[in-house]
């Protein structure tokens, strides 16, 4: 590749296109993990034939990769049959360790004893599964919360560890739900409470860096990634603008943000995958994520290029 300037030609190295990450398969939901040195990759599979304009999504996928570039697919590692209470659905999911297990928070579609939308948790010796139910029953259903009238309210789980080693659990749409966790991470601990969010949709997710905790969700409809900032996990939160614009031709944009040796990482999903991808067969993406020196983020630029070596 080469660049003119005036009448000199300057070379220029020819970058990969590096996004969507898995180009063999539609995926969706992205939830990563650093551990030992590794980023595990949490997704469901879209699995939508063409001709079909809705979800189709029977399984979750692992991947692991030591550089941000070259992914591994394990073996499928947990499906919603596991969940003997559900219908099926392998919808928005997030693993979180503690003391060396490994727990899977997961949205699926609830039987008749509890119809609409439920949170179960599956729980695993090893980042890649496989995983077991590990209560027999969902942790939230959607009797639990009577803010809206929707069905699907109690979905995309998010789990975060603080420095105190209190875990709280995030969720929801229209309204965002968190509650305290038990240090057994299957039981709730306390009661629960309700964020105001600015066009709040759906897709919570915190993250910290330094004193600031990051709460950043999907924002509008088509989505887009907005975030709010705070000093503290339960906030206050002050919303702060628009973090990642609506990514390509899907309307949901769903994300999840590590640290990685050194660097920061934003991860979400696109229709990038054409000519077939879209709303209902999407595909994980990942770009960087840069800090202002007061902690803001600055927007993420969506590229094509992604991560390179």
């Amino acid at each position: 590749m080469a660049a003119f300037y005036g009448n000199a030609v300057v070379a220029q190295e020819q970058l990969e296109d590096n996004n969507p990450i898995i180009k063999d398969k539609f995926t969706a939901d992205p939830a990563a993990m650093v551990y030992d040195d590794t980023v595990y990759l949490y997704a469901g599979h879209d699995e939508a034939p063409n001709d079909f304009h809705f979800y189709k999504m029977n399984e979750w996928l692992v991947y692991s990769s030591k550089d941000m570039v070259n992914w591994k697919e394990h073996p499928v590692p947990l499906k919603p049959t596991e969940f003997k209470w559900s219908k099926g659905e392998a919808w928005a999911a997030e693993v979180i360790e503690r003391n060396g297990k490994f727990y899977w928070y997961v949205t699926v579609e609830h039987n008749d004893k509890h119809p609409g939308k439920a949170i179960g948790v599956a729980v695993s010796d090893s980042p890649v599964g496989p995983f077991k139910d590990a209560l027999g029953k969902a942790l939230i259903t959607n009797d639990m919360t009577k803010h809206t009238d929707i069905s699907w309210d109690d979905i995309d789980p998010t789990v975060f560890l603080d420095d105190d080693g209190q875990a709280y659990l995030y969720w929801g749409n229209t309204v965002c739900h968190y509650a305290k966790l038990k240090d057994n991470m299957v039981e709730l601990d306390g009661p629960i409470h309700t964020v105001e969010l600015p066009n709040f949709t759906e897709a919570p997710y915190i993250h910290k860096k330094g004193d600031w905790y990051y709460l950043s969700y999907a924002y509008q409809f088509p989505e887009k990634i907005a975030y709010a900032m705070s000093k503290s996990i339960t906030g206050p939160w002050e919303y702060k603008g628009v973090l990642n614009e609506l990514a390509g031709n899907s309307n949901t944009n769903h994300q999840s943000i590590i640290e990685f040796k050194g660097k920061d990482y934003f991860i979400y999903h696109t229709g990038g995958i054409q000519p077939n991808g879209g709303s209902f067969r999407r595909s994980v993406c990942i770009d960087r994520l840069y800090y202002n020196a007061d902690g803001t983020l600055k927007r993420v630029i969506m590229t094509s290029e992604g991560i390179q070596n």
